[in-house]
């Protein structure tokens, strides 16, 4: 439960945002769709700062190593902090051609480049969270992301009503309250990890063979993130082609998927954790056991999410956007996002199995065929007439990436669950 109050706050970072920067205007939504895409695609690419933490860090708990849990932490943080010091940098330099390589109009691209060019500064800090995020959950503590989660939430609305309406900074005041808030959450779990890192006698000073070891964890879950990414960067280039409003409905829509869908990823997180501990503790015929549990949960709350959403989604659209396009175009993606949700259930669960079990050399591979098989059917999408409207070609986008895409996921993920061989890479 705390995991999944984590999960939840995390991405109301961006529904927030979304829902102060929609009534701006449909260009700054459709340059916050741009704008968030780049940014969850750098931070995202390095989500494995805490998939490869959490499990080594559970691993070394399980086996009685407390101070060595709290080193592989430590060595993930400082990992963090220097590959977020190098893409702040590029970032800065990188922003106005990233927002331009999505073709919008001029309009959108300058909103979408000033919003890139501000946020940059708060890469290093979410890096840091992420890899510390990783340290708590491997230390079987997800009350901790829980709190921290809850408090920068509530202090990046704060910031951004009044930086973006009273200040009158427009985007580029939400730009600047995310920072800050950002900056905030970093600091609070580098100041934990240093007391946990005091109470075990661990030392947490940069050690060369530690962050290598964690970079080296993590390489194939670089990858497989990356397979991912491909696939939201794909389904927003496909939108923007599809116009406007269809770009700004799916900047929605990715939100509440993010909201609602990835909050079912809190069973994956405690499988990260769960199943990385009793791996560790040599008691890996308890992991079968935990999967049916963690899977049957995942399916039970899919349903009762979906069936949540699909009964809000005619007022959705007016949470977001003052649009009439938009508001019309919102609730038939979000009625396909809801009827799909217990699908993306069983991939997050099954997900969160094979990264607690450090099988990340199949994640990658699977994830090639993945993107292999939907990218193609997100290009029949993207062949939606114009004439259709904009409820047609949210549609075809949101049929493309719940049914196509969750669907291969699914089948490879369940596939190699069905086996034994996974377990095998830890033991």
């Amino acid at each position: 439960m705390p995991a999944l109050g984590a999960l939840v706050a995390e991405p109301l970072f961006l529904a927030t945002d979304t829902a102060l920067v929609g009534h701006l205007g449909v260009d700054p939504l459709a340059a916050l769709g741009i704008a968030s895409t780049v940014l969850s695609t750098a931070i995202g690419l390095l989500v494995f700062l805490a998939y490869a933490t959490t499990p080594a860090v559970a691993r070394m708990l399980g086996a009685g190593d407390r101070a060595g849990a709290v080193r592989a932490g430590a060595d993930g943080i400082w990992l963090a902090l220097a590959l977020g010091a190098v893409l702040a940098v590029a970032g800065v330099f990188a922003a106005h051609p990233l927002a331009a390589a999505f073709g919008a109009s001029d309009a959108v691209t300058e909103l979408a480049a000033r919003y890139l060019g501000i946020s940059c500064a708060g890469i290093p800090a979410m890096l840091a969270v992420i890899a510390a995020t990783g340290l708590f959950r491997g230390l079987q503590d997800t009350r901790t992301p829980l709190v921290i989660a809850v408090a920068g939430f509530a202090a990046n609305g704060a910031l951004n009503a009044v930086l973006i309406y009273g200040v009158g900074w427009g985007i580029a005041g939400s730009a600047v309250g995310t920072v800050v808030a950002q900056w905030g959450m970093a600091a609070a779990c580098v100041a934990i990890a240093v007391r946990h890192a005091r109470r075990e006698g661990a030392s947490i000073r940069p050690g060369l063979p530690g962050v290598a070891s964690a970079a080296r964890a993590g390489g194939w879950m670089l990858l497989r993130t990356l397979t991912l990414r491909i696939a939201l960067v794909a389904t927003t280039v496909a939108a923007t082609g599809l116009g406007t409003v269809t770009l700004a409905s799916t900047q929605v829509l990715f939100q509440l998927t993010f909201l609602f869908a990835l909050a079912l990823d809190a069973f994956a997180i405690a499988a990260q954790a769960m199943i990385g501990y009793d791996l560790g503790a040599g008691t890996g015929a308890q992991v079968r056991v935990t999967v049916r549990r963690l899977v049957g949960w995942g399916l039970v709350s899919g349903v009762v999410l979906g069936a949540l959403l699909a009964v809000v989604a005619p007022w959705l659209g007016r949470v977001f956007s003052s649009d009439a396009a938009v508001v019309e175009a919102v609730p038939v993606g979000a009625w396909v996002i809801a009827a799909t949700m217990p699908l993306g259930a069983l991939v997050f669960v099954l997900d969160g199995v094979l990264i607690g079990a450090a099988d990340g050399r199949f994640l990658a591979l699977a994830g090639v065929v993945n993107i292999a098989v939907y990218l193609p059917l997100l290009w029949l999408a993207a062949q939606t007439p114009a004439s259709a409207g904009a409820p047609a070609a949210v549609l075809a986008i949101q049929l493309a990436y719940c049914i196509g895409f969750y669907g291969i996921r699914a089948l490879t993920l369940g596939l190699r669950t069905l086996g034994s061989r996974w377990m095998g890479q830890t033991l």
